[in-house]
């Protein structure tokens, strides 16, 4: 792996993308082998016994391992919530119910990096837990108000737009309310809590769809729904079919391939483009960044960004607009663009990166897989500060931390860059830089990510060998030097999100950049 001057290098969506096809690739390895014959179904009982030794092994890993645990949460704090998950296991249970008990431990860390990872999970247990019925349309959070973005039911009522005031007789209020406690986010940014239980239908898991059907079970294939249309005085009762998450997506995915124009695997196909850059009226260059999870694709997109910096200077476009809605993170995607935006040195901002061991100890080395396995012994790399922690300095570029360096062509336009919730990794690094440095303008919604520093840089994915359950580790905290609140990025120009603007279609952000007089 190479090395990335991203402190937020190999985020979650290295797991999400990357490790997604290891975990698949360690099937057969011995540590993993007998996980294979203890995986349960949902009719198995996993035993109490069994389960108290996954607790046993998560509490060692966790408190050896994890950097993050008390930047949230006191000692007695974790005392306790480790006490609640303890006793929570300590009955037999299904496997189902197990992963709701292990997902509701991790969220109060308060780590939006530490999780039992839909996309890590192995086969067997993928297969019992997910893709289960849910709803037939995708949707927004607009405060508590559930509004629909796309409607794959056979009702046609349901346009863009639609309140959902209720789903069998649960007000969709109580349905987040019920669902906050299980998502994950980094310290108190509820932001990204609703917007991670939003329902997007860009993704083979999403939250929603996993959680809703184990909160919420029936096995009646119908939904009774308590809608408001756009603009309707009166709401109205209507029934639906329920949607795997599956199905829909498949939808989306042939709609996309209609407007398009294009077949499937253009569509599919890991190495094509990931970006795509639009003009607008000669004045506005789009650049969408739906990810930055390049991992594993050999689309050269240092060049693509080149390509695009030398074409907005040979147009002469006045202001390019960067549409990160919907980009959570991956690689150090912002360096490279921050570095056609200056004309002299910029530093980063100065986190102080700590882990919590030198060298993982012997006996939870074969439950922990990784990309890299130094991972598991920094060496000299590991400075022990003699505190319970280690000052990480692999990745350092000097003593002072890292600094992006100007590149050619250097863009002097205005520069707008789209946020919302969903950037909480190195899409907030980025928010972040263009915000210190004045490089440009934020505009949309607050933020993911936390101010205060996020738990990453490296990954394990704790395998607990009795249910066969894995949870995401991350290994490296960062460390403000100075206070800073526990809360994401306010956008310079924001824009709120609103059901009348999903009705119309409109591009509300666009719409405010565009009023900007020049």
């Amino acid at each position: 792996m190479k090395k990335s001057i991203s402190y937020f290098s190999y985020s979650l969506c290295a797991a999400l993308y990357f490790v997604n096809t290891l975990a698949v690739a360690t099937d057969d390895i011995n540590t993993t082998a007998s996980i294979a014959s203890s995986v349960n179904t949902e009719s198995k009982l996993l035993q109490s016994a069994d389960l108290q030794a996954d607790f046993a092994l998560l509490r060692r890993a966790y408190e050896t391992l994890h950097p993050g645990l008390r930047r949230y949460n006191t000692p007695a704090q974790l005392d306790q919530h480790f006490k609640v998950l303890q006793d929570a296991l300590s009955h037999d249970q299904t496997l189902q119910d197990a992963y709701l008990r292990f997902s509701e431990f991790t969220a109060k860390i308060k780590c939006g990096h530490s999780y039992p990872n839909f996309f890590n999970q192995r086969k067997a247990v993928a297969a019992a837990l997910f893709d289960k019925p849910s709803l037939p349309f995708t949707f927004r959070w607009v405060n508590q108000r559930m509004v629909i973005t796309q409607n794959f039911s056979d009702d046609a009522r349901l346009v863009a737009g639609t309140e959902v005031e209720s789903v069998n007789g649960v007000t969709a209020s109580k349905i987040l309310q019920r669902l906050l406690p299980i998502a994950r986010a980094d310290g108190s940014n509820d932001a990204k809590r609703r917007d991670y239980l939003q329902l997007q239908g860009d993704s083979k898991f999403e939250a929603f769809d996993v959680y809703y059907p184990m909160y919420f079970p029936s096995s009646d294939p119908k939904l009774k729904l308590v809608i408001r249309l756009p603009g309707a005085a009166r709401t109205a009762e209507i029934s639906v079919t329920r949607m795997r998450g599956s199905v829909r997506l498949a939808r989306i995915k042939w709609t996309i391939n209609e407007l398009t124009n294009t077949e499937p695997a253009d569509v599919e196909t890991k190495d094509a483009p990931a970006w795509k850059l639009e003009t607008q009226n000669n004045r506005y260059a789009v650049l969408r960044m739906p990810t930055w999870a390049l991992y594993n694709s050999k689309w050269d997109w240092k060049a693509f960004l080149k390509n695009t910096f030398d074409d907005l200077n040979e147009r002469a476009v006045p202001n390019l607009v960067i549409d990160l809605r919907g980009n959570e993170g991956g690689d150090s995607v912002g360096n490279e663009i921050l570095s056609h935006l200056i004309d002299r040195d910029l530093p980063l901002p100065l986190f102080q990166r700590q882990t919590r061991y030198r060298k993982v100890p012997d006996d939870l080395s074969p439950v922990l897989d990784t990309w890299d396995p130094s991972f598991k012994d920094w060496g000299d790399k590991a400075i022990d500060l003699n505190n319970g922690f280690f000052r990480m300095t692999r990745y350092d570029d000097d003593a002072n931390g890292d600094v992006i360096k100007p590149a050619l062509p250097r863009y002097r336009g205005k520069v707008f860059v789209i946020v919302g919730a969903t950037n909480s990794s190195a899409t907030f690094e980025f928010a972040q830089q263009i915000q210190r440095f004045k490089l440009g303008k934020l505009v949309g919604q607050t933020t993911g990510g936390n101010q205060r520093g996020i738990n990453g840089g490296a990954f394990f994915f704790l395998r607990l060998p009795k249910s066969g359950i894995e949870i995401d580790l991350p290994l490296i905290a960062f460390f403000p030097q100075t206070a800073k609140p526990d809360a994401g990025l306010n956008p310079d120009i924001a824009v709120p999100t609103t059901a009348a603007n999903i009705a119309r279609g409109l591009d509300a952000e666009m719409a405010a950049i565009q009023k900007i007089k020049p």
